[in-house]
């Protein structure tokens, strides 16, 4: 008897190893400061991780999986490694600075079903993401499940797509919501989206090396608590706008994706901060995308750009009729040769947009012709066109205008992130980038790393910028918004957000006007954008003719530079207030911006080296301003390492401070 019954317990023994469901297995990665800690589950054939800062849980246990038709419906864990200390320094080319370094610990996970799954866990985040080492030609993928269960109610600041209609074809531009989870619309949600802890924690969802895969929307589940991954079915059939010959998806298959038998996928990206002044320099999504394809970026550059569209061409009291024709660009560009601009954009008008056709421009421009002044003023043009009419032509197109002397293109009305338009956004990249031609990215989805892996894609629109006051509400708010995307949206990457305008509103004077748009707050607000947002490539929004008698002004904003060595945050709180300082070569410029909050802030200078001083230049809100916000007032100052200066920002208010060496 005693024989019989432990060969039985023996035989059941060995029955439970062999059954992966029967055993929890749990795999455990820390971030390299130990505050961080990332537990893999696999039990009965699912996969679930949590995540903990200090030992508080940020994620519950939340499912993840990547669901391969023809692969097997559950999960196991068949082997594991981990990989500790691994360091990469990073150049970042027109980037928030020009080099770091991350640091991560690495768990990775071989799965059954030819799948795989990587985890790094970060000081500042973790991030995750399948491979797959099938050798098939081609994989379906039917889904992939992303999932972020929340320990309690807690806030939001949630982006909801803005068409109700089509969720997932928009322009990604819409401010945030500042919800309880339990409180959340019954709407779709594009990220960046962040969760507050309180007390200064907070988790930013977001994602990086998106190729060749669809973007992330999500869902909240108001009573679960939790933060759920849809994804863009893949198109099946397309057709075009009257308007403009723009594609759109008539017709999605049941799946998300085609992909090569082996690849890994996109990163999903959980950056996780301490203090607000940390977010907007976290450097997740740069890091994590896959290297640059580019081999020389020494062409690569940006600048500052005299714009048509914002200001609808709006010349004044010039000798011919204004609009789409040489005699305006002409004009735009002798006003950007005489304040140091270096670029014009020709913006929508200058091809028939009804037409599949950018290679031929319409009768009232002469491109040669344009070029030709540009170049013999130092100023270069980049030219306006639509995501599939320059896919259509894409190596013709390329040819033709860097043969030109044209210097890139600003690139328009994506409106999706379903895998063939995220396949078209590098395509075009790639293309570009062999013709030596830079990109501005409009109506597109949030960066997601690729101007890491294509420093050519210089800026990116995907938020709610000051195009929108030419058709919004009051109740847009936008100075508030101007003080919570930096922090979010700003992580996944630069903000084409196209400031400048000289003619500005307090709160209870502001009104959308199409042709004569204003800006919500202070000219001084304008000013500040300049050095708080990252952007390589930054529009000067107005129109030429509005900007004489403000010369003080676009003194300021053409001798600011618009890549830097080095960002700080040094002071700011998320929805309220931002002030930033950038180091280019032996000189710093600081911004500051509020909401529509009046405060006074304290700036500490102790980020200059000591020993050393300088001379600093500090445009700011002028003492009427609250009667007119175009008032302010330029002032010149001492400061050195041991500065504190008490700067007042009136409602929508801001400063713009440059700080040179002082000169002996």
């Amino acid at each position: 008897m005693k024989s019989i019954s432990s060969k039985f317990f023996a035989a059941v023994a060995a029955m439970a190893l062999c059954a992966p469901g029967l055993w929890a297995k749990t795999y455990s990665l820390v971030s390299p400061d130990k505050c961080i800690t990332v537990t893999v589950d696999n039990t009965e054939g699912r996969l679930t991780y949590e995540v903990a800062r200090d030992g508080r849980i940020l994620v519950s246990p939340s499912p993840i999986g990547l669901d391969i038709k023809g692969a097997p419906d559950d999960i196991t864990v068949k082997s594991s490694r981990l990989r500790r200390d691994i360091t990469e320094t990073i150049d970042a080319p027109l980037y928030r600075q020009n080099r770091f370094s991350v640091t991560y610990n690495e768990l990775d996970l071989k799965l059954n079903g030819d799948r795989g799954l990587t985890f790094r866990a970060f000081d500042d985040g973790v991030a995750y993401r399948f491979y797959t080492t099938s050798k098939a030609d081609e994989l379906i993928v039917e889904d992939e499940t992303v999932q972020v269960n929340l320990p309690s109610d807690l806030t939001l600041y949630i982006p909801y797509c803005n068409s109700d209609k089509t969720p997932m074809a928009m322009s990604f531009q819409n401010i945030y919501d500042i919800t309880p989870a339990s409180n959340t619309a019954d709407k779709l949600a594009f990220l960046p989206t962040t969760v507050d802890y309180g007390d200064g924690l907070k988790l930013t969802l977001l994602e990086s090396d998106m190729e060749a895969f669809p973007g992330t929307f999500i869902t909240v589940d108001k009573e679960k608590l939790s933060l759920n991954g849809v994804h863009a079915k893949y198109p099946s059939e397309f057709d075009f706008h009257t308007r403009r010959h723009q594609e759109y998806v008539t017709g999605r298959e049941d799946f998300i994706a085609k992909i090569k038998g082996s690849r890994t996928l996109p990163w999903r990206v959980l950056a996780i901060t301490a203090d607000d002044r940390q977010m907007p320099v976290n450097n997740l999504v740069y890091a994590l995308a896959s290297p640059s394809r580019v081999t020389d970026t020494s062409w690569i550059r940006g600048g500052k750009v005299a714009w048509d569209w914002w200001n609808n061409w709006g010349l004044k009291n010039v000798p011919f009729k204004a609009g789409v024709n040489n005699d305006t660009y002409k004009y735009f560009i002798d006003f950007a040769a005489e304040n140091g601009i270096e670029f014009v954009v020709l913006d929508e008008g200058w091809f028939d947009s009804k037409k599949n056709d950018m290679l031929t421009p319409v009768p009232e421009i002469n491109l040669e012709e344009l070029v030709a002044y540009g170049k013999k003023k130092g100023v270069d043009l980049i030219l306006w066109t639509i995501y599939n009419v320059l896919d259509s032509q894409l190596d013709e197109a390329c040819r033709k205008y860097a043969g030109m002397g044209i210097a890139g293109f600003k690139v328009d009305f994506l409106d999706r992130d379903d895998q063939p338009a995220v396949e078209r956004t590098y395509r075009i990249a790639d293309a570009a980038a062999r013709h030596n031609l830079t990109l501005d990215f409009h109506g597109i989805y949030k960066p997601t790393g690729i101007n890491r892996t294509y420093p050519n894609v210089i800026n990116f629109e995907g938020l709610f910028g000051m195009e929108e006051v030419k058709w919004t509400k009051i109740e847009k708010n936008m100075p508030l918004y101007d003080v919570i995307f930096p922090y979010i949206r700003m992580m996944a990457g630069p903000v084409d957000y196209t400031p400048g305008a000289m003619r500005n509103a307090n709160k209870k004077d502001w009104k959308a006007i199409y042709n004569h748009p204003v800006s919500m707050g202070t000219r001084s607000h304008q000013l500040a954008t300049y050095i708080v947002h990252n952007s390589p490539l930054t529009m000067l929004c107005d129109a030429p003719t509005n900007y004489i008698g403000e010369e003080e002004c676009v003194e300021f904003i053409a001798g600011l530079p618009t890549v830097f060595d080095e960002t700080r945050i040094v002071d700011g709180r998320l929805g309220e207030y931002i002030v930033s300082a950038r180091k280019a070569g032996d000189s710093w410029f600081v911004g500051g911006l509020t909401n529509w909050d009046p405060r006074e802030v304290t700036l500490d200078f102790s980020f200059l080296p000591a020993g050393k001083e300088y001379k600093a230049v500090i445009m700011k809100d002028g003492i009427n301003c609250d009667r007119n916000a175009e008032d302010y007032s330029r002032e010149t100052i001492n400061v050195n390492s041991d500065t504190r200066l008490k700067v007042g920002l009136a409602s929508g208010g801001g400063f713009a401070m440059r700080i040179d060496p002082a000169v002996r």
